[in-house]
């Protein structure tokens, strides 16, 4: 058995739980969230005031998933009560970010701007141009977002210009030398 998998996650006060089978739902403050687990994972609702996780078979893989369903499940309850955040940076002159509609529109030096569609359950703050807050109760969703959008243009070694996360130290080369 995994050591994570065996703690019980606790229910926060206004934080409301149902369990399907393998389905378990969170409902709180912030939003709700559904997650379904393998056949191989145990779902139990403690009297409303924990979930805990068991096994039903014994192998490699299911002591890995025993574990990984503790931390989703305790993720989940995280994220409908306090939320998630990331920050992201851009450096560069004229690099700049805005908000139109369900967009995010980013000008990156290119000869065309870059729009990234917003998706459902994330929150984008634009400030200063050139500082951007992604936040939702979806742990997963809000860093693969904050992913995508530094993939546009990662940071590069020379001069550090590129989009990077707050206080992402960026290792830099020395450039060429005329000798």
């Amino acid at each position: 058995m995994s050591r994570i998998g065996r703690k019980e996650v606790l229910i926060p006060s206004g934080v409301q739980v149902a369990s399907e089978g393998n389905l378990l739902k969170v409902k709180g403050p912030k939003g709700e969230l559904a997650q379904s687990f393998p056949d191989e994972i145990n779902v139990q609702l403690e009297s409303g005031k924990s979930v805990l996780f068991g096994i039903k078979t014994e192998t490699k893989s299911s002591k890995a998933l025993h574990g990984l369903s503790r931390s989703l499940c305790f993720n989940m309850m995280e994220g409908v009560t306090k939320g998630f955040s990331k920050s992201l940076e851009i450096q560069g002159v004229g690099f700049r970010a805005k908000i139109e509609g369900k967009n995010l529109v980013l000008a990156l030096g290119f000869t065309h701007s870059v729009e990234y569609p917003i998706p459902a359950g994330i929150k984008i703050d634009v400030e200063e141009q050139v500082r951007m807050k992604i936040s939702g109760v979806d742990k997963q969703l809000v860093g693969q977002v904050a992913a995508e959008i530094r993939r546009f243009l990662p940071p590069e070694p020379y001069k550090g210009k590129g989009i990077r996360y707050a206080g992402e130290h960026v290792k830099k080369k020395a450039g060429k030398t005329v000798a």
